[in-house]
């Protein structure tokens, strides 16, 4: 019994197949492993590294992406360290995955099928869970031949009528093709609800900020620290799914809705970007983005840089962002990682979801950014309607009616350019009142 109880909790041994850098600037760009990634993929679906072959290139051949002596040293590399399973850091068609199979007699898989893994275990909400099966039926879709190489056509029918019979590949097709369609519509019904609730949101006037960021920088954490949320944080990748909003406090009775979003991940799967678009998206309507890095990896530019190219396959890209180094506090004795962070990322904030620190920073830049920066006017009796109009669209700090003018001091929202041209209506009619900081 003992045996069987150790058999059972006995952790997959998975032989990491790396992939070779697709451009020489991605290969200096990234300063860490170049399997990091796919090795904390597999720790977080719950394996074990057995061991890592890099690969120098690739060939394009058909029947393993490689050439057969290559394909045939990576089969005897799995043999020799006991590997359950082969792990490719990039996509297998699913004839290359079929051949692999028959070479090697142990599963084969690519990394976009490990990513839907990860995320078929993390979900917990009717949404999510909807979302990955989805996925997974997307994906597993062409690949259905997998389990079906052996089977035999059957004939039935008759003459002219329906000719030869269907495979049980095809039926099992059209059963995931039905189910597809079904699931679709369920997840309609949701984005629908998701859509009422933000339009709710909207009609109370409340500016939203997202919290992005590749997948476990820190984001979570940071919400719980903030608001006093208790969203699920755990030390492995994409430990959030579904998207947690609360309501964060910020100075002179000013408050915004903090949402915390899924994490990014470099090469996520297409079946997984469609699946989650409504989920994704919601970082595209926040008035503010908190691109959240994590200051203690190695490997942070390129993270980065992966972010900001998803916030722009989604069309988040021209929303107004801070970006915050969390996890500084790990590298707080460390000057020349101090030095890096600032010199790579200039203007961003420094701060610690663990220990709070750059909060009062962080909190004073959110009110800069969605309710203006702190500024006095001289407002001429003529035009004291603009009283009404700050009060209205921004946020009076203190009010004193003199004779022959109004002196205010008060955030407005909005911008002004070099050339004098303002962003909001309200700060272009009040700008010319401004008083000059002395």
């Amino acid at each position: 019994m003992v045996e069987v109880k150790e058999e059972a909790e006995k952790k997959a041994r998975a032989l990491l197949i790396g992939a070779p850098p697709a451009k020489k600037a991605e290969a200096e760009e990234s300063t860490g492993s170049p399997t990091k990634e796919l090795e904390g993929l597999v720790s977080t679906l719950g394996m074990e590294c057995a061991g890592i072959v890099q690969l120098t290139r690739i060939e394009p051949t058909p029947a393993y992406g490689m050439g057969s002596g290559k394909a045939q040293e990576i089969a005897d590399r799995a043999k020799a360290v006991e590997a359950d399973c082969i792990i490719f850091d990039w996509e297998l068609d699913p004839t290359k995955q079929r051949n692999w199979e028959k070479l090697t007699g142990i599963p084969v898989f690519d990394r976009n099928e490990v990513i839907i893994r990860i995320f078929a275990q993390r979900a917990q909400t009717k949404e999510a869970v909807l979302q990955v099966q989805l996925a997974q039926l997307t994906y597993s879709l062409p690949r259905l031949s997998h389990s079906y190489g052996n089977l035999s056509r059957q004939r039935g029918g008759s003459f002219g009528n329906k000719g030869q019979g269907e495979t049980q590949l095809e039926l099992d097709r059209r059963q995931i093709e039905d189910k597809i369609v079904q699931i679709k519509k369920e997840l309609a019904a949701v984005e629908n609800s998701r859509a009422i609730q933000r339009k709710q949101r909207e009609r109370t006037a409340t500016p939203t900020c997202a919290l992005v960021g590749y997948t476990n920088a820190g984001k979570s954490s940071l919400l719980n620290a903030l608001t006093g949320a208790d969203a699920f944080v755990e030390d492995k990748l994409f430990a959030t799914l579904d998207p947690t909003t609360r309501k964060l406090t910020l100075s002179e009775g000013c408050s915004v809705l903090l949402t915390d979003t899924v994490g990014f991940i470099s090469n996520l799967p297409h079946t997984l970007i469609d699946a989650f678009k409504s989920t994704l998206e919601e970082a595209s309507y926040a008035d503010l983005l908190l691109i959240t890095v994590d200051a203690s990896d190695e490997d942070c530019i390129r993270q980065y840089n992966q972010v900001l190219q998803v916030l722009k396959e989604i069309g988040a890209d021209k929303i107004k962002r801070i970006v915050l180094l969390n996890k500084t506090d790990i590298q707080a004795e460390d000057a020349g990682a101090a030095a890096f962070g600032e010199a790579a990322f200039p203007g961003a904030l420094r701060i610690s979801a663990r220990t709070g620190a750059g909060f009062d920073r962080l909190l004073e830049a959110i009110t800069e950014q969605l309710f203006g920066r702190v500024e006095r006017y001289r407002i001429p009796m003529e035009d004291c309607r603009l009283v009404e109009l700050a009060r209205k669209n921004g946020t009076i700090l203190q009010e004193a009616w003199l004779e022959g003018s109004v002196e205010l001091e008060a955030r407005i929202p909005g911008t002004v350019d070099e050339d004098g041209k303002a962003t909001t209506r309200t700060k272009s009619l009040l700008s010319k009142y401004r008083l000059q900081e002395e």
